[in-house]
């Protein structure tokens, strides 16, 4: 019986960055519990682990700078990976930098476009035109959308205001409130974001609007916490909502940089 117990405190204690860091296979990719290494999700880990004060092992940016990737959205992923791990990234920024078109769009996507500024930022690179690009992308009502004409939602929003801030706009200019008051206007009385209104709040959704209030040096607000807070399990991870527990480690990749408060690209 005393071993039982001592089995559950523990388990209570395991951390979130624990869990993920649990999750690196033998070839320094992460995965899903019974999966296979993933470029995408161990890019994911990466960032949420060095947000968390945890270096990854070494092997695994070698995992990263191994594996064929192609688009822009995965590319500037892996810039942002390589960057947090503090490793070269020049030829990735090349192909990102590559795809940028006359009108600062990266890639066909205003979501690639968003990325792609984080991505240059973090390697240093300057990214106007595609500044210039976010802020005429910006939606009547102060979102932003996954594509051109589209409609806006909170995860491409939230990821925008640290695009847009990132790239040298003001906390306080007008764009960045209007995207802070979209997302506010999401909230629901749990505390958490939704993806989109009429949905129910999930862990990525309310974890991406806390990086967004932050980069603007706004208070997420203390509801937003409480909510994630009744999502973690005892073995450190977290749900996707309150009704699925879906791609823990991924989840719990993307919580990690919001509860330690810190913005994209990581510095």
């Amino acid at each position: 019986m005393k071993l039982a117990v001592v089995a559950v405190v523990l388990a209570v204690a395991a951390s979130p960055a624990e869990f993920v860091a649990a999750h690196r296979q033998a070839d320094g990719g992460f995965a899903e519990s019974g999966g296979r290494s993933d470029p995408t999700l161990t890019a994911w880990a990466v960032l949420g682990l060095v947000s968390a004060g945890r270096q990854p092992d070494p092997s695994t940016a070698s995992y990263l700078a191994a594996q064929p990737v192609s688009g822009a959205s995965d590319i500037a992923l892996r810039i942002l990976a390589l960057r947090a791990l503090q490793k070269n990234a020049d030829s990735e920024v090349a192909r990102l930098e590559a795809l940028r078109r006359r009108d600062g769009r990266i890639g066909r996507l205003v979501n690639s476009t968003i990325w792609g500024v984080l991505a240059l930022r973090a390697a240093g690179r300057p990214a106007g035109g595609s500044v210039r690009y976010l802020l005429r992308a910006q939606h009547r009502t102060g979102g932003w959308a996954w594509y051109p004409r589209g409609a806006p939602d909170s995860n491409d929003t939230a990821a925008a205001v640290q695009a847009l801030r990132a790239g040298g706009v003001g906390a306080r200019a007008r764009a960045i409130r209007r995207g802070l008051t979209f997302l506010r206007g999401l909230q629901r009385q749990d505390g958490g974001f939704p993806l989109v209104r009429g949905r129910t709040s999930d862990a990525q959704s309310t974890a991406w609007a806390i990086q967004a209030f932050v980069s603007a040096g706004r208070s997420p607000g203390g509801p937003v916490f409480r909510y994630l807070a009744k999502l973690r399990r005892p073995d450190g991870s977290y749900r996707y909502s309150k009704s699925y527990a879906a791609t823990p480690v991924w989840v719990t990749s993307q919580v990690l940089p919001a509860l330690g408060r810190k913005p994209f690209p990581l510095r």
